[in-house]
């Protein structure tokens, strides 16, 4: 490992960055790096700038990963490499504000009854049911369910938070029926070795199959179940606050986005509007 590589992560060690952010950023500056073809620590602001505009206008990448390079080269150069060039500063991320898709109830149960294995069924289930995001319920450890209080500890989500969500008493009796089905004193869903979690690509992959099995007919991902998670919390009523709280949101206003989504909103809205019509026009 170069001494400059070292440098940069013991820098976001301190940041406090989290162990996959840290992976993500060195793997930017290193393709900075191979595509210039030169070390970091030599590439001028000229060099820098061609660089950015080779990634939004020849490779055209997605704006997820425009965003990350960004992020991981401006850490270095002006965290680590302490450089104060204007490029840095006039490059920004086209961000589209689009509202996410999101399943109804009948669309869920529809979707996870097509999911052909057990294992993946469950999985899916608990994502669901509890607002996980993949890893956590991939990664889910045995010790993490607390039947007695029924809930789910998730350790070390997002932002290096942790987090306790409600575990529905149906979730908690498919875990219990899943893990006699291996008994592993670890892991809730395990890999076929038994010593480490399955794999996310296997249940990505079961995943779309049985989206498209079921007849749903929406661009979505696992993560579409922890959206719907929240949007059908707020149509029961549940406040937003709380649902922050379950999500591991950090703001409010990332949660704020749900109210956008449900029906029961728009209704409740439209009403309002109706009645200050009605009162308007006597």
């Amino acid at each position: 490992m170069s001494a400059l590589r070292q440098k940069m992560i013991e820098d976001m060690q301190l940041k406090g960055l989290a162990v996959r952010t840290q992976e993500a950023y060195v793997n930017a500056v290193l393709q900075l790096s191979r595509h210039i073809k030169k070390p970091p620590d030599s590439i001028n602001e000229e060099e820098l700038r061609e660089y950015f505009l080779y990634l939004k206008n020849e490779k055209q990448v997605a704006d997820s990963t425009f965003s990350i390079a960004l992020c991981g080269i401006k850490f270095l150069f002006e965290q680590t490499l302490k450089q104060e060039w204007h490029t840095l500063e006039l490059v920004r991320l086209n961000r589209k504000k689009k509202l996410p898709v999101v399943f109804s109830v009948e669309e869920v149960k529809q979707i996870l009854s097509c999911v052909q294995r057990w294992q993946y069924r469950v999985c899916l289930n608990t994502i669901y049911a509890c607002g996980l995001r993949l890893l956590e319920g991939v990664q889910l450890c045995v010790k993490d369910i607390d039947s007695d209080r029924k809930m789910i500890h998730v350790v070390q989500g997002k932002g290096s938070k942790d987090r306790y969500v409600p575990l529905p008493d149906h979730t908690l009796m498919l875990l219990r029926h899943n893990w006699r089905t291996h008994r592993n004193p670890d892991w809730m869903f395990p890999s076929r070795s038994g010593s480490g979690p399955m794999d996310k690509s296997g249940i990505q992959r079961a995943f779309q199959a049985a989206l498209h099995e079921s007849g749903v007919h929406k661009d979505a991902s696992i993560h579409t179940l922890r959206h719907s998670y929240a949007t059908h919390l707020l149509e029961a009523g549940v406040s937003l606050r709380v649902i922050q709280v379950y999500l591991g949101h950090a703001s409010p206003a990332t949660t704020a986005i749900y109210t956008h989504l449900t029906p029961v909103t728009e209704a409740q809205v439209s009403q309002h509007i109706n009645r200050m019509q009605a009162d308007v026009w006597g």
